[in-house]
Parts: structure tokens; C-alpha cells; sequence
């Protein structure tokens, strides 16, 4: 057995493993696989195995409860078959109706699952059509039961459609959404959405929805074309009536992979979703992002408007945030560049990284309809040693605020290989503003133009904090400024620090002179004397 793991990790799933395993399963037998055989996924003679194993347990009178080891082995053996796309289970009239169509169509909340047992959460389902093209299987479990949850036109309110009578009586549902009184505690309110391939999307306290999680990307930004790994099926595991979190498993599949979940969703002023997951791959895959975030940037304060629109602003994020293993902070601005960019950050064992919302104000946006200011950031909190890799950003160019552009997720430097299992952890937390990312100065604000000297470009960075508002306007602060691409690509032709009337912040303003046509990399921090201020500032400025 050869064996390369993050350390540091309790022996569950806080570790990335590579493992060549000389067959069979690991982990309890599934209580649940006599619904697996039936569905006819196991070939004849496993199933009798199991089934006969089974008995035996029930025999005995030892009920398994439902963990993730049951669907580590339906991922694990699922693996070693050819990928099956999921059958077209949606008609082709319902894939072509409208947006507003789709959108009229609402689960009744009276028909929640757990409404009316006094559960700290509810569970609402969605419909397929339009955009959701395939069902996903969907299960309870209470205790040692588990059982499936029943799709039925009747749950749901069809609104002006007049095609509720011709939709499939066992069609099954797109998703589901979970419901939990975050704001007032009499009132469910909406939490977290697991809808489309293995996007789910989350807000803590006074958030609306934004940015989507994903369970994987693979082979994103690459010219193969990239794979979008998809759940195939769910259980909710039925919470006690104090409970504070609510334990989801998942099972994914595609092409290249299959993977076993588990997510432990904790709602609050910052919704916590902890994630354990394990991977097994059917072939090789040239790049696994891990714990991807996606967002949409169209234009901000540090772009120019590429329409003509009344809104100053327009994204949903408007800035990557790393903490690396070091201690350094770094903001990157998000772009909506005229190409694909795709930026790597070297991060061994990160810290964290996230995809932020950090302009708050109304002002900044003036949209009444979407709240802009109000979407949530998210942030990726690894557990244990993740090993070598980086951080990838990915910014896709886009016409239209309807895309999301931005992707972000890790990279190992060596990742796992066909006939090895992974597993990984992380913590993910949508929040509306924390100070402890990062604690020191951040940047508020980046601008740029062609400043006032032949070829050159002009920065404009502004930085807040308490720290740097407690300083007396007449304080000597310093701009460290880095060509980080290297003094051939480009010259530093002057800078300056002041404190903004009336504020609290400070500007760093500079202007650069590019030598080559070739993206030129910065970076900049404030300090005084031998002490940092503030995150550091990085951007790339691309040719024109």
C-alpha cells in the first residue's frame, strides 16, 4: 500500500489520501443495499451476497445505522463500472419552458418535510424543467429507516401554468432547499439550496443568495473542455428536536469520478456547512479544484462600465481573499477581463481562501431588486494539512450580469490517481462581514487610469481599518510596492500615502510604466517603520 497524505488530520476525512487498494470494499455493509440491489445497480450474484449478508445482520437483531460509509461503498463500487448518464427522465416540453414559467412554479410550504413535528429544520423541494434536466433520488432517514421521498404534482402550486395535469406522476425532484429560523425563531426561513449538478449556495443571518459552492470542478479552464460532476442522490438524516445542525449525504458521479458527502449544515449569523468527502476515480484527470467557489463580477470601481447602466456597480463578489500558511493576507480585485485569465497562487497548506462581497454600501450598486450589498461571502476553512498546491482563479469573460464568471477553488500538486481513494475537509462559511478576514487593513476599494506620464497606468488603493483610523493624519505611512513579474516588465515611476478627509482610510497612489507587452503582476502593503498595516494589495494589469 502506498500511501501520501495530509497530516496532522483526524483519521475520518481531514486528510487528502491516495491509496492503491487491492480491491473490495472498506467501511460497514450498507443497512440500506437491499434498495440498492433492487434498483438492479449491483450485478445479480454481489447482490445476493450482500442481500444474504444482510440478513444475517437483521437475523441478529444488530440494526446498522446510515453513515457515510454507506455511501463510500455505493461510490466505491460504483467507480469500478462504466459511467452511466442519468436517464431523461424530464420530457422534453418541460426542458423548454420559460424562466418565469419554472419560476412559477412553488412547493406549498404545508407540505414541508418535518412541518408540524416542532424540528429545528424543514425541508422544500424543487421542481424539474427548464435548466434542471434530471431528477435526483431523494431520502429520509429516522434512525434505521430510510426511506425515499415521493414526488407528486400535488405538492407543488403550478401558478398561471396550465400544464400541471400532464406532468409525470413519479418524475422526481430537482433539488431541495433547507429552512431554519435564522432571523426570528418562530419563522423558517430559507438557509442553503442543493440544486443543479452539485452546486449548493448558502446565507447567514442578513444575507440574500449569491455565490454557489460546488462539490468538485474538474478540469475547469482547460481546452478538453471541463467535466461538471453531478449528485446522483441525497439522504437527510432526521434532526433531534434541540438539534443545532442538519447532516446531509450525497453521492456524486461522472464520467471520471464518483464521490461519497457529507455535509453538516449549521445555520447562523454565519452559516457553517462542514464537509467531509471521499473520491474514487475511473480515469485519469489532467486537474481536481477542490472546495470551488462561483460568483459573478461584471464591472466594479476598478473596471469601467461596459454597458450603459444607470448601476455604478454590478457583481456579486468583488474580491478573492487568501490567508496563507505564513500568515500574509492577500486581496485579489476581481475583473471581468476581455479573455480568460486563469491566476495560480501558490498556497501550501492554506489557512483559507473565500470569495468576497466586501463593498457594503446601497450606494455602491443602486439595485432595490437584487440587494447586491447584501450577498454573501464565502470562505473555505481547511481542516488539517492540505499539502502543496495553490489557489486558482478563474475569470471568465462575460457580456451580461446572468453568468456566473468567477471560479476559485485549490489545486494539489499531486493529485489522485485512478484506483486510489481520496478524502478531504473543509468547513465553508457564508457571512456578510467578518473583521477577522483579515484583521489588519483591507482594501476597500482598487481604481486605475492612465495617470499623468507617457504609457503609464495609475493606482489608486484604499485601505481601512480601525488601526489605520486611530492614525493622526500627519503619520509617515510607507507604500511597499512589488513588480512582482519582475523590474524587466515594468517600472515603478512614483508613489505616494495620504489619510482621506473624513473617513479613516488611506490612499496609496502609483503609477507603473510597462516595458513589454506581457501582463505585469503587483503588488503593494502599507507600513510604518518595520511594522505591515495592512493585507497585501495584488493585481495583474494585462496588455492592452
Amino acid at each position: 500500500m502506498r500511501r501520501l497524505c495530509f497530516r496532522h488530520c483526524p483519521p475520518a476525512l481531514d486528510r487528502l489520501t491516495r491509496v492503491d487498494d487491492k480491491g473490495g470494499m472498506f467501511g460497514s455493509v450498507p443497512a440500506s443495499y437491499a434498495r440498492w440491489c433492487r434498483r438492479g445497480r449491483l450485478r445479480r450474484r454481489t447482490a445476493t451476497l450482500l442481500l444474504g449478508i444482510l440478513c444475517t445482520v437483521v437475523a441478529t437483531g444488530s440494526a446498522v445505522a446510515f453513515d457515510l460509509n454507506d455511501v463510500i461503498a455505493r461510490a466505491q463500487q460504483l467507480a469500478g463500472q462504466e459511467y452511466e448518464p442519468p436517464r431523461d427522465e424530464v420530457p422534453e416540453w418541460l426542458r423548454n419552458i420559460s424562466y418565469d414559467q419554472w419560476r412559477d412554479i412553488r412547493f406549498r410550504p404545508d407540505e414541508a418535510l418535518w412541518r408540524g413535528k416542532k424540528l429545528p429544520f424543514q425541508v422544500q423541494f424543487f421542481h424539474p424543467g427548464l435548466y434542471y434536466d434530471r431528477a435526483v433520488a431523494i431520502n429520509v432517514v429516522d434512525g434505521s429507516t430510510v426511506r425515499p421521498v415521493e414526488f407528486s404534482p400535488s405538492l407543488f402550486d403550478y401558478g398561471r401554468n396550465d400544464f400541471a395535469s400532464k406532468v409525470p406522476q413519479r418524475i422526481g425532484f430537482a433539488g431541495f432547499r433547507i429552512h431554519a429560523p435564522i432571523k426570528k425563531p418562530n419563522y423558517h426561513d430559507e438557509v442553503i439550496v442543493f440544486l443543479g449538478a452539485s452546486y449548493f449556495r448558502a446565507v447567514g443571518k442578513d444575507q440574500v443568495f449569491g455565490l454557489s459552492a460546488r462539490a468538485l470542478a474538474v478540469d475547469t479552464a482547460l481546452p478538453s473542455g471541463e467535466e461538471f460532476p453531478s449528485f446522483r442522490e441525497f439522504w437527510l438524516m432526521t434532526p433531534a428536536a434541540k438539534s443545532k445542525e442538519l447532516v446531509v449525504y450525497a453521492l456524486l458521479d461522472s464520467p471520471s469520478l464518483t464521490g461519497a458527502y457529507r455535509f453538516a449544515i449549521i445555520p447562523g449569523a454565519q452559516t457553517a456547512v462542514a464537509v467531509e468527502a471521499r473520491l474514487f476515480l475511473r480515469r485519469e484527470v489532467q486537474k481536481i479544484g477542490f472546495a470551488p467557489l462561483t460568483s459573478m463580477f461584471f464591472y466594479g470601481e476598478n473596471t469601467g462600465r461596459p454597458v450603459e447602466d444607470f448601476r455604478p456597480e454590478v457583481h456579486d463578489s468583488d474580491g478573492l481573499l487568501l490567508n496563507l500558511a505564513t500568515g500574509e493576507w492577500l486581496w485579489r480585485p476581481l475583473d471581468n477581463p476581455k479573455l480568460l485569465q486563469v491566476t495560480g497562487f501558490r498556497m501550501p497548506n492554506p489557512k483559507g481562501f473565500g470569495i468576497v462581497q466586501r463593498d457594503r454600501d446601497l450606494d455602491s450598486y443602486q439595485d432595490l431588486e437584487t440587494r447586491r450589498e447584501r450577498r454573501p461571502s464565502a470562505w473555505v476553512a481547511p481542516s488539517g494539512d492540505w499539502g502543496k498546491g495553490r489557489v486558482e482563479l478563474v475569470e471568465i469573460p462575460t457580456k451580461g450580469d446572468t453568468n456566473d464568471n468567477i471560479v476559485a477553488y485549490w489545486v494539489a500538486d499531486a493529485p489522485p490517481k485512478p484506483g486510489e481513494r481520496a478524502a478531504i475537509s473543509y468547513t465553508v462559511y457564508w457571512y456578510g462581514d467578518d473583521s477577522t478576514r483579515s484583521p489588519g487593513g483591507r482594501v476597500v476599494a482598487t481604481r486605475r487610469d492612465r495617470g499623468n506620464k507617457e504609457n503609464a497606468y495609475r493606482f489608486v488603493v484604499d485601505f481601512a481599518g480601525k488601526s489605520l483610523a486611530a492614525l493622526p493624519d500627519t503619520t509617515v505611512l510607507r507604500g511597499v510596492i512589488t513588480i512582482a513579474s519582475g523590474e524587466e516588465s515594468a517600472e515603478l515611476l512614483d508613489q505616494h500615502v495620504v489619510k482621506k478627509p473624513g473617513t479613516g482610510e488611506w490612499r496609496l497612489t502609483f503609477q507603473v510604466r510597462p516595458k513589454r507587452k506581457e501582463p505585469i503582476e503587483l503588488r503593494a502593503f502599507l507600513d510604518k517603520g518595520d511594522s505591515t498595516l495592512t493585507e497585501t494589495w495584488s493585481y495583474t494589469l494585462q496588455p492592452q
